[in-house]
C-alpha cells in the first residue's frame, strides 16, 4: 500500500500511531488501543470501525486491534500491518532490539574488562559511569560501540602514571636525558586506532578517554578548556604539543652550557620568572645546579616571591595545577642531579593526590602540607567546598580526615605569609 492509498486525515493519525506503538511492544494483533479526549473526526472514525455510537461525554475511546485490522482490510484491501508499513516503514520489534542492545553492551563491557587497568578503581568507575549513566547505550544505539574498545586500547597504551606500578605495556618513546616515558598524541592515536586524528580535540574518542583520565586524576569533570585538557593528557605522559607544555620557574640555575641553560641562568641572575617549554628542554637539555627546589601549585606564590625576594629567593617551580610533562622533565633532571624537592599544593583532593605522587616519584618532602597548616588556613575565613572523590594524605593521615570533616578547600594563597617566610634567606 502506498501512502496515497492509506487512511488519511486527523481522524486516523493518532489512532494509527497508537496502534504502531502497541504492535512494536507486543507484536500480536491482540488487545486494544485508545485515545484520550478524542476530536470529532477521531470519534467518527472509531464509531465507523466499531459500529458503536459513543457520546461526546465519553473522554476516552478504545478500539481493538482486531477490529481495526478488519476494518482496514475491508475498506482499503490491506490489513493493519501493511497500512502501518506503507505509512511509516516496517514495524519494529522493540523487545528484540532491547535484547540485542543489552547483548552488545555486555559484549563491549566484557572486552573493556580485559584492560590492564581493569583492577584500578578509576577504570572501574569509568565503566560504571558509562554503563549506568546511559553513555554506553547511546554509543551502541548510534553504532559507535567500537569507541569503547578503542578508548580502552588508548588507555592501555598510556605510559605508567606517577606513583603506580601497572602491568607492562608497549614501550613508548623515552627521554634520553631522564628515561621519562612520553607519547605524542598523534602517535598514540595511530597505535591505538590506525588514525592519527582520532584523538583530535573534541572528537568522541578523545572525550571518552579524557573522562577516564579525569577520574584517574581525581578531577570531578574534564576541564572545559584546551589548556586544562592538555594538562590532563600530560598527566598520563601524552604530549599534545611540546611547545604548549610549559613550567613556570624562578631562579633555576644550571650546570650545563646551552641556549636554554643560558636563558635560565640569566633569568635567575636577575630574579625574573621564566617559562620553560618541553621543546626547549628536548632541544637543549637542562640540568639544574641547585640543592633544593620548592614546588608550589599557584603562580601567585612564585610571583610574590619574585617581587619580594628577586634573585635572593631559592629555586622555585610552579606546577599551575597537575604537573605538566615539561615540569616532570625538569624535576626528573634536578633530582637525578641531587636536588631535594619541597612540595606543596592546594588543600583540596587534587592537591593531596599531587603531593602524594610527588612523594612517590621524587621522594619529595611535603612543604607546609600538614594538619596544622590546613587548620591555620581554615581559620582565616570562609572557603569553597571540596569537590571530586576524596584522597588520602599518607604523609599526615590526620590531614585528609580533617579536610573531610570540614568539607572545605584552602588555597595556598592563604598561606602566603608563611610560605614567603620559608623562602626568605636566613640572615
Amino acid at each position: 500500500m502506498t501512502p496515497a492509498d492509506a487512511p488519511q486525515g486527523e481522524g486516523w493519525e493518532r489512532l494509527l500511531a497508537a496502534a504502531r506503538r502497541r504492535l512494536e511492544r507486543g507484536g500480536a494483533l491482540t488487545g486494544s488501543v485508545g485515545l484520550n479526549d478524542p476530536s470529532e473526526a477521531e470519534r467518527r472514525v472509531i464509531i465507523g470501525i466499531t459500529g458503536r455510537y459513543r457520546p461526546e461525554s465519553v473522554k476516552r475511546l478504545t478500539v481493538s486491534l482486531a477490529e481495526l485490522d478488519a476494518a482496514l482490510s475491508a475498506r482499503y484491501g490491506s490489513g493493519l500491518r501493511d497500512v502501518l508499513a506503507g505509512l511509516g516503514g516496517p514495524i519494529r520489534d522493540r523487545a528484540a532490539e532491547r535484547a540485542a542492545l543489552e547483548r552488545e553492551r555486555e559484549r563491549l563491557l566484557s572486552l573493556a574488562g580485559n584492560s590492564r587497568h581493569a583492577a584500578e578503581p578509576w577504570f572501574s568507575a569509568w565503566l560504571d559511569e558509562l554503563a549506568a549513566g546511559g553513555g554506553l547505550t547511546r554509543l551502541v544505539r548510534r553504532g559507535d560501540g567500537r569507541l569503547l574498545v578503542q578508548a580502552t586500547g588508548v588507555l592501555d597504551l598510556l605510559p605508567a602514571p606517577p606513583g603506580s606500578s601497572p602491568a607492562p605495556a608497549p614501550a613508548p618513546a623515552a627521554s634520553a636525558e631522564t628515561g621519562e616515558q612520553i607519547l605524542a598524541l598523534p602517535v598514540l592515536a595511530e597505535r591505538a586506532t590506525g588514525d592519527t586524528k582520532s584523538l583530535a580535540p573534541g572528537s568522541p574518542l578523545a572525550s571518552l578517554v579524557l573522562r577516564a583520565l579525569a577520574l584517574r586524576s581525581g578531577l570531578p569533570a574534564v576541564p572545559g578548556d584546551r589548556t586544562g585538557q592538555r594538562r590532563l593528557w600530560e598527566s598520563a605522559g601524552v604530549i599534545v604539543d611540546d611547545l604548549a607544555s610549559q613550567v613556570l620557574v624562578l631562579n633555576i640555575r644550571t650546570r650545563r652550557t646551552g641556549v636554554t641553560s643560558g636563558w635560565l641562568d640569566e633569568a635567575a641572575r636577575h630574579g625574573i620568572p621564566f617559562r620553560l617549554t618541553l621543546q626547549q628542554q628536548t632541544v637543549s637539555p637542562v640540568v639544574p645546579a641547585v640543592g633544593e627546589i620548592y614546588v608550589c601549585e599557584n603562580p601567585a606564590v612564585l610571583r610574590t616571591a619574585a617581587a619580594d625576594l628577586g634573585a635572593r629567593a631559592p629555586a622555585l617551580v610552579c606546577t599551575e595545577g597537575i604537573p605538566s610533562a615539561a615540569c616532570h622533565r625538569l624535576l626528573d633532571a634536578a633530582v637525578t642531579a641531587g636536588a631535594r624537592l619541597w612540595w606543596r599544593a592546594d588543600f583540596d583532593w587534587t592537591g593531596l593526590r599531587i603531593v602524594d605522587r610527588a612523594i612517590s616519584r621524587y621522594g619529595a618532602a611535603p612543604w607546609r602540607m600538614a594538619t596544622a597548616d590546613y587548620a591555620a588556613g581554615l581559620a582565616e575565613g570562609e572557603s569553597t567546598p571540596l569537590t571530586g572523590p576524596p584522597a588520602l594524605s599518607p604523609w599526615d593521615p590526620g590531614l585528609a580526615g580533617l579536610m573531610a570533616a570540614h568539607d572545605r578547600a584552602v588555597m595556598e594563597e592563604r598561606l602566603l605569609p608563611s610560605l614567603l617566610a620559608d623562602l626568605r634567606p636566613v640572615p
